[in-house]
């Protein structure tokens, strides 16, 4: 997976470096993942015209929330037992980012004057920086990288502001799942118990921008 994402990485900032961007888009809107509440999220996409109804290109966005993750509250009243209960909501609280880096391509159509439908696909990596709390010391935060295969698939409705810009509205539905494992001791009874900490980022993005051509 490292090898990967290095992979991914040297695609982007090579095409950074040698190559001059057809046009470059800032959005902004709500994603809703199913591992976290709702929330706002940012992002940038910069591309190149194959054709008039052809655009590649690449995103990156950001999305952060700061939540009690209750599935693992669950598990381990489950495992500990309740008594623990306001504890275990304290060690399952979670402070995530999510920084997703894809590769996409858009095709668009003319309905209307100035007014285009498009259809966008993208694929690539989801990186997840999550600070948690210790299981033993939940007071403290503990740091963890997480990665996995996400991919895209969405439309929407672009109107041409000027000759060099266009505001779009999108709908987009977001995949990926990216987790890790680690152990959990309980002092009191001796058990150890390996825990999963997956992270569905399945959602939508509803999400409005701008979009330049240079």
């Amino acid at each position: 997976m490292k090898k990967t994402v290095f992979i991914l990485l040297f695609i982007l900032t090579s095409t950074a470096t040698f190559a001059q961007f057809d046009v470059g888009a800032i959005k902004l809107g709500n994603f809703n993942p199913k591992a976290t509440d709702s929330g706002f999220i940012i992002g940038y996409e910069g591309g190149w015209y194959i054709d008039d109804n052809f655009l590649f290109g690449w995103s990156v966005d950001w999305f952060r929330r700061e939540y009690v993750d209750r599935k693992l509250v669950e598990e381990y009243n489950e495992f500990f037992g309740p008594i623990y209960s306001e504890l275990n909501e304290l060690r399952a609280k979670t402070n995530l980012h999510s920084v997703p880096l894809m590769i996409s391509i858009n095709a668009n159509q003319e309905i209307a004057p100035r007014t285009r439908a498009f259809l966008t696909g993208a694929a690539g990596i989801e990186v997840l920086l999550v600070f948690y709390r210790n299981f033993q010391n939940p007071e403290d935060d503990e740091f963890q990288g997480a990665f996995d295969f996400a991919w895209r698939l969405g439309g929407g409705i672009s109107y041409e502001i000027g000759r060099k810009s266009d505001a779009f509205l999108e709908l987009t539905y977001h995949a990926s799942k990216p987790s890790w494992e680690y152990e959990a001791d309980d002092d009191i009874t001796g058990r150890t118990r390996v825990f999963e900490r997956r992270f569905d980022m399945n959602g939508f993005l509803v999400r409005v921008g701008f979009r330049f051509f240079f």
